[in-house]
């Protein structure tokens, strides 16, 4: 089978990377087990003083996110108490990759939820253990004590440093690379795609999903293409863990369709009264998922 290799380069608390989810899933849902995912966190930030000294302001970013809404994913509108770094939740998924590699995407994703639609402290032990505990069957004690552990900070490190790698590339050469804090690095969220004799391409920042169906065309067509969902239901069974709403949207949408938001949010209300889905709120949303999940 053929397949190909996707970095991902991410942080859980940049709201661009987060509001790429629906694109995402889209690919997913339409290559599956074809694509190889990694992951490697950024690490926007050590310490919130950054942030702090730009100006920023719980309230102010609370705000900010609110222009991301179009993109699909949900938001919520209670400002945290202070400002916080994102270094600890990008440990807590590379402690993840180390003791429990299948669920570092749940954890990632957990983190992004908490992120933005709830006010918890995500730079603190508290914070991160409410949001870890969604992830089912994940030791969120464990992923809590290996934190600070000397092979999670190396690991991490080398995250840190492979993000920095920008300079000169295809990300850098369309105005998406950041400089922060010293070397060039890769924006989140970034994908650098690779096929089996090391070609590679990059489709760097934010990205609609037909930015990287073309990458994916000029490196591999002898992948296996999906065609979109027929159904809510369908999108559903492919996803246990469960989609958003606009998510669901997307990975129903037709080639060169906008995604029905409000159709399929009365598909899968429709759906739910059949009993065929469970919904969790979730921020100005809904977490969606098969009954039988």
């Amino acid at each position: 089978m053929a397949q190909l290799s996707v970095t991902e380069f991410t942080d859980p608390g940049c709201p661009w990377a987060y509001s790429a989810s629906p694109a995402f899933a889209v690919l997913q849902w339409r290559y599956r087990e074809q694509l190889r995912w990694r992951i490697v966190t950024i690490g926007l930030t050590e310490s919130p003083q950054r942030y702090i000294d730009a100006g920023y302001t719980p309230a102010r970013m609370t705000a900010g996110n609110l222009h991301f809404r179009r993109y699909g994913m949900p938001f919520a509108t209670a400002p945290r108490a202070r400002v916080a770094a994102t270094t600890r939740a990008c440990r807590a998924i590379v402690a993840t990759r180390l003791l429990d590699p299948p669920r570092e995407r749940e954890v990632l994703r957990a983190l992004q939820f908490a992120w933005f639609t709830t006010p918890l402290q995500l730079d603190e032990d508290t914070g991160l253990a409410i949001a870890l505990s969604e992830v089912e069957g994940l030791d969120a004690e464990g992923v809590l004590a290996a934190i600070d552990a000397p092979e999670t900070l190396a690991a991490y490190e080398g995250d840190k440093r492979e993000s920095r790698t920008a300079e000169g590339g295809a990300t850098h050469f369309q105005g998406k690379a950041r400089q922060t804090d010293g070397p060039v690095r890769y924006s989140a969220p970034s994908l650098a795609f690779e096929d089996g004799t090391g070609a590679r391409m990059e489709a760097g920042g934010f990205q609609p999903v037909e930015a990287y169906d073309v990458v994916i065309a000029n490196l591999e067509r002898g992948l296996e293409r999906h065609a979109p969902a027929s159904s809510v239901a369908e999108a559903l069974a492919c996803f246990p863990a469960g989609l958003v709403t606009g998510e669901v949207a997307a990975i129903m949408a037709p080639n060169n369709v906008a995604p029905d938001r409000a159709g399929a949010e009365r598909a899968l209300v429709e759906l739910l009264a059949e009993g065929g889905a469970r919904r969790r709120s979730l921020g100005d949303d809904a977490l969606w998922q098969p009954a039988s999940a």
